[in-house]
């Protein structure tokens, strides 16, 4: 029987976060002073994200993502990959990074199964991203990107988080560069989550899209790309598309479908609220795999209706990197 919360809503995608650290400093995931890169004792193994994971597998998750923090500073993440891979049942893995060693990780990613990327990209400008990021690593980024589609990768998508006074004017550049190359545009508000989402507020989607949609004609794609809460529009001849992911001005809350596993075993039920459940506690004391989906199925039973971002912005203590973004 699937995963059906109390709202009706069928939980068919998990978020896998496989470490908390990352090369880079942007403010809307991570506190710019944060160190450390070792791992430490809490976090999950590969072999207890594997238990979980077939466990979800089992009751119905179709899609898996690995994300972070930035998934390729975890030692031997491929290995996982291959792993994660092999549960009978699931119909997809992808991995969100930031890109800055995708060139050294694609082949062996793709190798192992991974059949899509998402890659974090805020803008084309270098000072821009050292400024974002707190690094200059936008060659990095790019030589990733492209050594990603030689590896056949497909779709590739570029996740731009829009901040106004920072990249918002840089939006068409961007369009213009995924469609030259293939690749799907996904423009991200905001959220009350980290430095920048706390204090730099949030710009509507539209405000930005609409006069684009205008001027190359773009109409909606009918057809879903991906798991995910995305709405699309694409060109009329079906080589460039833009998506929207609209948490503030426009929530998809009645239509979620996921939750996030973090690194230490904490199940969060919904990015914008506390709820959460741990499950490498239950794992480390004995529970056995029939425990494990009950827990689960408990824990499922809980999910909130929405997140409070406008209502209460100050709620949401965490930051991105320790959900898992």
């Amino acid at each position: 029987m699937p995963l059906i919360d109390r709202f009706g809503r069928t939980i068919d995608y998990l978020r896998v976060s496989v470490t908390d650290r990352c090369d880079l400093r942007c403010g809307y995931c991570m506190p710019r002073d944060f160190k450390g890169f070792e791992e430490p004792a809490d976090w999950l193994s590969f072999e207890e994200i594997e238990r979980i994971v077939g466990a979800f597998v089992r009751l119905g998750t179709r899609h898996v993502r690995l994300t972070g923090g930035e998934p390729l500073t975890r030692r031997n993440l491929p290995e996982l990959a291959n792993r994660i891979c092999a549960l009978d049942g699931l119909d997809d893995l992808s991995v969100s990074t930031n890109g800055t060693m995708l060139a050294r990780h694609a082949s062996a990613l793709k190798q192992a199964g991974v059949r899509r990327l998402n890659v974090s990209l805020d803008s084309l400008a270098g000072d821009c991203v050292e400024s974002i990021t707190g690094r200059d690593c936008l060659a990095d980024v790019l030589q990733g990107l492209e050594v990603a589609r030689a590896a056949g990768f497909t779709p590739i998508k570029i996740n731009m988080v829009v901040m106004p006074d920072v990249n918002a004017h840089q939006v068409r550049e961007m369009v213009d560069f995924c469609f030259e190359r293939g690749f799907v545009l996904r423009l991200i508000e905001t959220m009350p989550v980290g430095q920048t989402g706390r204090v730099s507020g949030w710009l509507p989607i539209e405000s930005v899209l609409q006069p684009i949609r205008q001027e190359l004609d773009l109409v909606p794609e009918i057809r879903p790309l991906g798991g995910g809460p995305a709405r699309y529009w694409r060109t009329r001849d079906g080589k460039g598309q833009v998506g929207v992911i609209t948490p503030m001005s426009q929530h998809f809350c009645e239509t979620c479908n996921r939750v996030r596993l973090s690194v230490d075993g904490t199940l969060y039920l919904c990015l914008g609220q506390e709820d959460k459940v741990c499950l490498r506690t239950a794992l480390r004391q004995g529970m056995d795999d029939h425990q494990l989906v009950t827990l689960i199925r408990s824990a499922i039973d809980r999910k909130p209706e929405r997140h409070e971002f406008s209502q209460r912005p100050e709620k949401i203590v965490r930051f991105m990197s320790q959900t898992g973004g």
